[in-house]
């Protein structure tokens, strides 16, 4: 199977949007200054039939990550949320990273997508916004909620990073959520009593399997990497107050750094952290910005 995509280039970068999966990003790639390409995100291998997870970055719409106990209560009802994902027993990322997105407008190296999505009580319209410089990419997420009752709404980006030798990371929070065997929250901690979750200071990616969300985050990370790959600085809106760090094992060649705006089943947690209560016609928009300058070793 053959899809369109969209391609996006200047002098110093070049972007690649696929529209039929998800409306994400094949390919980010910067011009190193010996003139070759490397790249920011993990490139796709364009392969349609591996599913939309293995793009560079998906977009996390009208939730992010996991709901337990097949769905949530609010206003006084049970909304069920069947499970999207094969092998997998609850529903996960919304559903935005399976729809097929249009183009509404372009304009130079703006981009506008748009679709329309339903999962559960779950009724929407999101778009994207891509705008492309010499030295950063911008990305403006919206959904709009056209479910004709209000729910709680949350959004997010899932970008995947090239991993090697030399990548590490680092970022400020204040705690950090565990996970059970169905990857569920168990509670928190914070990051003073665990040095070892600790990423304030710069460091290597753990060698085994973490999948954690991080609160309190400051809204930046860079990400320094080895040959091969470009080192960047993420930033994320304010209201994207939740980071998601996943990689398998040390054996992996990427991992992912997601600014996201609750923590795993915040539908179903105390108090709904990060979640907006979105009445029927009202809007949520988060932002999340990819910079390469000189002081991250692309230039």
């Amino acid at each position: 199977m053959v899809v369109e995509w969209i391609h996006v280039e200047n002098s110093k970068v070049r972007l690649q949007l696929i529209p039929a999966l998800g409306g994400g990003i094949g390919r980010l790639d910067v011009r190193h200054p010996s003139a070759e390409w490397i790249p920011v995100l993990r490139p796709w291998n364009g392969r349609v039939e591996d599913g939309p997870f293995e793009l560079g970055c998906n977009v996390l719409v009208p939730f992010s990550n996991r709901i337990s106990h097949g769905g949530f209560e609010h206003g006084g009802a049970f909304h069920p949320i069947p499970p999207n994902l094969a092998g997998q027993p609850f529903p996960i990322h919304g559903d935005g990273f399976q729809r097929c997105w249009r183009l509404l407008a372009r304009n130079g190296e703006t981009v506008e997508l748009e679709c329309d999505g339903a999962i559960g009580p779950f009724r929407y319209r999101a778009r994207q916004v891509f705008t492309l410089w010499p030295e950063k990419l911008d990305i403006k997420l919206t959904v709009h909620n056209m479910s004709g009752q209000p729910l709680p709404f949350g959004i997010g980006f899932h970008p995947w990073f090239p991993r090697n030798v030399g990548t590490r990371l680092q970022f400020s929070a204040a705690e950090v959520w565990l996970e059970d065997r169905e990857h569920l929250p168990t509670g928190r901690r914070k990051l003073c009593e665990v040095p070892d979750w600790n990423f304030g200071d710069g460091r290597a990616l753990p060698d085994q399997w973490i999948n954690n969300a991080f609160g309190g985050w400051a809204g930046e990370a860079v990400i320094m990497q080895g040959d091969g790959a470009a080192s960047v600085r993420i930033s994320a809106s304010d209201n994207l107050g939740y980071a998601l760090l996943y990689t398998p094992n040390a054996d992996a060649d990427f991992f992912c750094f997601e600014p996201v705006s609750h923590p795993v089943d915040a539908h179903n947690l105390a108090g709904r952290p990060g979640l907006r209560i979105l009445e029927d016609g009202q809007e949520l928009t988060g932002s999340m910005t990819l910079e390469w300058e000189e002081a991250y070793g692309t230039r």
